[in-house]
């Protein structure tokens, strides 16, 4: 979980600082955008963005940043039983792979912001896009299956032609199917970035 700020152009609602949380294995990127950015500010979106929406964590990982290392984290940490660990920017036996991933992440959204005032609309296209070293998207290992991007709802798609005709049986029977097969779709991911 990292902080990136001051971001410029300002985002569409006028916020300066965006406040990510990376999905280590499946990459997934959760990030809201804060006028500031407090102890307070970062515990509700621990809380409400990642924990209420996800699972909890086992661990976060954040730099020394008093707004990301405090009491008020410390306590939801404590809570919800999540191991908190800090790593430092310039001390390279603690940049391994998870520090690695963060700061490519939070280059492409560094990027997305100089470009577009609505970075937050890029995020779709990073969760729907191939990660090399899962060989899946993050939306597909976070939820079982594909996005229907926007554009497959105007000039609708061979799958989501095959969706429509089906009755609703057979779309729940292969909903169920889909979900069912997620932990196996995990597993083949965490092995290709074994081998990757």
């Amino acid at each position: 979980m990292d902080v990136i700020s001051p971001i410029n152009p300002k985002a569409s609602n006028g916020h300066l600082f965006i406040l990510v949380a990376i999905d280590y294995f499946t990459k997934w990127i959760e990030a809201i955008t804060l006028a500031s950015v407090t102890a307070k500010v970062v515990a509700r979106f621990l809380k409400h963005d990642v924990i209420a929406r996800y699972e909890v964590p086992a661990t976060i990982i954040t730099d020394n940043d008093k707004n990301l290392n405090n009491k008020i984290i410390d306590e939801l940490c404590a809570q919800f039983k999540i191991q908190h660990r800090n790593f430092t920017p310039y001390c390279p036996q603690m940049n391994d792979a998870e520090e690695a991933a963060n700061k490519n992440i939070k280059k492409i959204i560094e990027k997305m912001t100089m470009n577009y005032k609505d970075w937050h609309e890029m995020l779709l296209a990073y969760r729907t896009s191939i990660r090399t070293s899962t060989g899946e998207t993050p939306y597909c290992l976070v939820y079982g299956t594909e996005a229907v991007l926007p554009i497959e709802v105007e000039i609708p798609s061979m799958r989501i032609l095959a969706e429509a005709e089906l009755e609703e049986a057979e779309w729940e029977k292969q909903r169920y199917e889909q979900l069912n097969l997620i932990d196996e779709r995990r597993l083949k991911a965490l092995c290709h970035g074994q081998c990757y």
